[in-house]
């Protein structure tokens, strides 16, 4: 496999992506579209918080020509992915590394993709990043591949395993740990993102942990529906995670020992909220679209509030979550 790749999209996930493939001796080019942050990295390099910085090329995304047989990973937020697919001839050699399922990329033809369960989080102006909770890279197949493109996939999960800042593991269908994913992202980000407070205060107040479970439960409920089939990202199948909060008294308990592993942990939708578009359609959009006629009452009103808030450019406060609560409760609803 041609071991040049270009990664388009300089945050956390791509930085540290970037890094391990560096190490690991391929030959790295960054594409981000923020000049301040293009600047910085070819002044200082690529920075991961205890690890040694990293000359590698940056180029602003308008000047970006990418190759035709060059392996490109895809890690902006969905709401870019237009302008980045337009630029690819071909989705041969594209694998993807977000959240969030986007209606154009599904339609694309690329043979691969990744799902990232550890947390990174990059400034906004420099590439400079940090890890502030451990996971795994889940790469595979999202189609039918051919040999040829299984190779390609497993030459690029090897690579990340020789940089060593997470643990990687090379599945035959990426799809059901995409589903996952997206049960657990799309409870977690539009309400820390909304209410403007750390992941781990989702498990801390009454408000909180009840929209919290109950979005955990809908979303589980959701996907199920769907047929999707679902696989285990962190120490529980989400089956389980499910028949945990059905049992009473259980998801308190549980909840003072997860506490810990998400405190200080970053929400992607956060830096997003209240000041321009989201990747609330990508979450809780497609959720409400896979349902149909499904009841999913708390993903409906959770695309209402951070829609609302994002339009209206307010600031994230723990009120907007009392709104949603009123919201449901008009409808009829119980988180």
């Amino acid at each position: 496999m041609n071991s040049q790749v270009h990664i388009v999209g300089v945050g956390g996930i791509g930085a540290v992506l970037a890094w391990s493939l560096a190490r690991a001796g391929w030959a790295v080019t960054l594409v981000e579209s923020r000049p301040d942050k293009v600047a910085a990295g070819r002044a200082d390099g690529l920075i991961i918080a205890g690890q040694s910085p990293l000359k590698l090329p940056f180029v602003h995304f308008s000047d970006w020509q990418p190759p035709s047989d060059t392996t490109v990973l895809l890690c902006t937020k969905t709401y870019n992915n237009a302008e980045v697919l337009a630029r690819l001839d071909s989705c041969r050699h594209l694998v993807p590394v977000q959240n969030g399922y986007d209606t154009l990329l599904d339609s694309r033809d690329n043979p691969g993709e990744g799902i990232a369960s550890f947390v990174s989080e990059c400034e906004r102006d420099r590439p400079l990043t940090r890890i502030t909770r451990p996971g795994s890279l889940h790469i595979g197949a999202r189609r039918t591949t051919t040999a040829e493109e299984r190779a390609e996939l497993a030459s690029l999960a090897g690579a990340f395993k020789q940089g060593g800042l997470f643990s990687v593991q090379l599945v035959e269908d990426v799809r059901p740990f995409k589903a996952a994913k997206l049960m657990y992202n799309s409870a977690i980000s539009p309400l820390a993102a909304s209410a403007g407070v750390d992941n781990a205060e989702l498990l801390t107040d009454p408000l909180t942990k009840r929209l919290f479970f109950g979005l955990l439960l809908e979303n589980h409920a959701v996907l199920r529906h769907a047929g999707l089939p679902l696989a285990k990202i962190g120490p529980f199948h989400p089956d389980t995670v499910a028949k945990i909060l059905r049992i009473p008294g259980l998801p308190e308990l549980m909840a003072i020992f997860f506490r810990p592993s998400l405190r200080g942990s970053y929400c992607s939708m956060a830096p997003d909220i209240g000041s321009g578009e989201t990747e609330i359609e990508a979450y809780n959009g497609h959720l409400v679209r896979l349902a149909g006629n499904f009841p999913c009452p708390l993903n409906r009103a959770a695309v209402k509030l951070v829609n609302r808030i994002t339009r209206e450019r307010l600031v994230p406060q723990r009120s907007h979550l009392d709104d949603l609560a009123a919201d449901l409760a008009g409808q009829g609803s119980a988180a």
